[in-house]
């Protein structure tokens, strides 16, 4: 009974398409629902595709921020499935090493890699499999033993696969990107809703030239352009954030990002504003 079980689960997220598609396509094997986590579950909705991710932990959420912020990944796609399942029992069984089990049936459960890239630096896609795991994880020996099956079934599809910790995930970053993230379609937000592209350009531009003039912090050169441009309190901070999300403006994304100081502007892309869709 407890195999029929287990086949019928895994057959049933394989006909729901679990593990497959690309881009906004993408179906995660794993949702928050399937897995106890020894962290904080998240779902976000991408900017690259647009779409719901599933996150089992506070450290995947920080590594998708920072992947999502990067120019050169074109596609993420988290909790992906080590298919055919037979294929990971065989390399667990050559390696000598016990297969992961349902700890309920003890029967084999399909493996995951957390996270499965596309990369794009000009020269074609590059998939990149990536395992994120806190340090201490490390002494774990049962850790180690996973580890090595998941390893060599991407060396067997010529993938490079590494694991990151939280000593490769910038914090500082990871925590401005979750800032600026919800920003990147600045109409969602009620005031900005009904403009048109012409009108949200014209604001832009008039509050990219404040900034860049003005020895002031964030907030206040914010609050006096909401006041001048008649808009409610708190709307020049979004647009801030969107022109940020957008890479519009460019700051050190390294340092704490701090509306209440005088934020300094690396550069200015004002082309690509003419490229942003709005109304």
């Amino acid at each position: 009974m407890s195999k029929r079980k287990r086949t019928s689960q895994a057959e049933k997220w394989i006909k729901e398409g679990r593990g497959t598609g690309i881009g906004s396509e993408y179906k995660p094997w794993l949702k928050i629902q399937d897995v106890s986590s020894l962290g904080r579950s998240t779902r976000l909705k991408g900017i690259k595709t647009n779409r719901q991710y599933e996150f089992l932990s506070d450290l995947e959420r920080n590594y998708f921020y920072i992947t999502e912020y990067s120019d050169f990944i074109v596609d993420i796609r988290e909790q992906f499935p080590l298919l055919p399942l037979e294929e990971t029992i065989v390399i667990a069984d050559e390696l000598g090493l016990k297969h992961p089990t349902d700890p309920k049936t003890n029967e084999p459960v399909v493996m995951t890699t957390d996270f499965l890239l596309t990369v794009d630096k000009g020269e074609g896609l590059v998939e990149l499999a990536r395992t994120v795991k806190m340090k201490d994880e490390f002494l774990k020996e049962r850790v180690i033993e996973k580890f090595e099956v998941e390893r060599v079934y991407w060396e067997r599809r010529q993938i490079d696969w590494g694991i990151v910790t939280e000593l490769e995930i910038p914090k500082e970053m990871a925590r401005n990107i979750s800032y600026i993230h919800d920003y990147y379609d600045i109409q969602q937000y009620d005031v900005f809703q009904n403009m048109n592209q012409q009108h949200i350009e014209d604001l832009a531009m008039a509050l990219l030239h404040r900034i860049i003039s003005e020895s002031k912090s964030i907030r206040e050169v914010t609050n006096v352009f909401d006041k001048e441009t008649h808009m409610p309190l708190g709307s020049g901070i979004t647009l801030f954030y969107h022109l940020l999300a957008q890479k519009i403006i460019r700051v050190d994304m390294l340092e704490p990002l701090n509306v209440e100081q005088i934020v300094v502007i690396q550069s200015i892309d004002e082309s690509k504003l003419k490229k942003v869709k709005y109304g």
